[in-house]
């Protein structure tokens, strides 16, 4: 009896300690929120439109991958919902509302004003790998170094030209309040002159470079992917072993083995979006397939090159300056404010990437 006794004692402190551990918890608010969750998807169509793509039009893995990696993981689903769910709680806990943030007619709508969401500014250290078959896939520091230096900038809004923004979007142009800083450079020379999709890069095992401490770091492996593919990331939720962005060495920075007219650095600035949790800005689908974000307007493709302003689809202006579409560099230069709370909130205790905040 004295046992049984004992264990009841010990269950009701457990459940005391649990219930203080819950009122103490930052998220606790958000936890309460309850959130609209009918318009989440994970897979997608991949639409593009190749009629407009032309030969030098962007191409980006990501949701190909995304894709492969769903019918690879069966769990990987049901995770990335959770993430989306505790995402949605945590913004609509800052701000109001039911966080699902495309305000139920497909985008367009403005956010709320912004709200401090009590994250400070986020630092995210990162670590480089650079895989080459020859020199000029051996990049140099300043390359990389000019890289970084981009990602501050686009991030924070200091972009010299976020200026050009239309007036019609530039209420909603977001300083993220990321701070990235180059932690350390891997360099391993390869015998492979293409890569592909399936990460082989990021693994020793098959002659590239295993990711390193992804929990509070950055991963980004600069490699050749060939197909003309630019770049791919992988979004919150994956294995940790193979978390981070790849990118092609000459549409990484700004200086060095670069290439016209992906040499700004913005690829690398697209995928560390989707690091972040950020899909593409048309939401690879039609009209009715949304990205998550109040102020992006609906659009049912991808633009390339660079688009006049207004460019029109879905009966509303694209944002085709935005960093998520697959306009050339020197045509993307904004996050909006609903991409900034959206980036932020897989930040916040119990999101995939909180042990990047000290």
């Amino acid at each position: 009896m004295k046992k049984v006794f004992m264990g009841l004692a010990a269950l009701a402190f457990v459940l005391v300690s649990c219930e203080q551990e819950q009122e103490n918890s930052p998220l606790n608010d958000a936890q309460e929120v309850q959130v609209d969750m009918s318009d989440f998807y994970v897979y997608t169509d991949e639409v593009t439109d190749v009629s407009s793509k032309g030969a030098n039009g962007k191409d980006c893995a990501s949701m190909k991958v995304l894709n492969a990696n769903l019918n690879a993981n069966p769990g990987l689903a049901k995770k990335m919902y959770d993430i989306e769910k505790n995402a949605r709680k945590f913004i609509a806990a800052k701000k109001g509302g039911n966080g699902n943030g495309n305000g139920g007619n497909g985008g367009g709508d403005p956010v709320d004003p912004p709200v401090d969401d009590g994250l400070g500014v986020i630092n995210i250290p990162v670590i480089v790998h650079v895989i080459y078959n020859n020199s000029n896939e051996n990049i140099s520091s300043a390359q990389i170094d000019s890289q970084i230096d981009v990602l501050n900038k686009d991030f924070n809004a200091t972009n010299s030209d976020v200026g050009l923004v239309p007036s019609e979007f530039a209420g909603s142009v977001a300083d993220s309040d990321f701070s990235f800083t180059l932690s350390q450079v891997v360099r391993v020379s390869s015998s492979r002159t293409s890569w592909g999709t399936n990460d082989a890069m990021k693994s020793s095992a098959n002659g590239g470079s295993d990711a390193i401490t992804p929990d509070t770091h950055l991963n980004i492996w600069v490699c050749n992917i060939g197909g003309g593919i630019l770049g791919y990331a992988q979004f919150p939720g994956g294995s940790a072993a193979t978390d981070g962005i790849v990118v092609s060495p000459q549409y990484f920075g700004t200086t060095g083995f670069v290439s016209s007219p992906f040499d700004g650095g913005r690829t690398t600035t697209h995928e560390v979006g989707h690091w972040i949790n950020l899909r593409h800005i048309w939401g690879d689908g039609r009209c009715r397939q949304d990205d998550f974000v109040a102020d992006t307007p609906s659009s049912d493709r991808p633009n390339y090159g660079c688009p006049s302003y207004p460019t029109a689809h879905c009966r509303s202006n694209d944002m085709t300056m935005n960093y998520m579409d697959y306009v050339d560099d020197a045509c993307m230069y904004m996050f909006s404010e609903g991409q900034k709370q959206r980036m932020r909130a897989v930040f916040a205790p119990g999101g995939p990437r909180d042990g990047f905040i000290n």
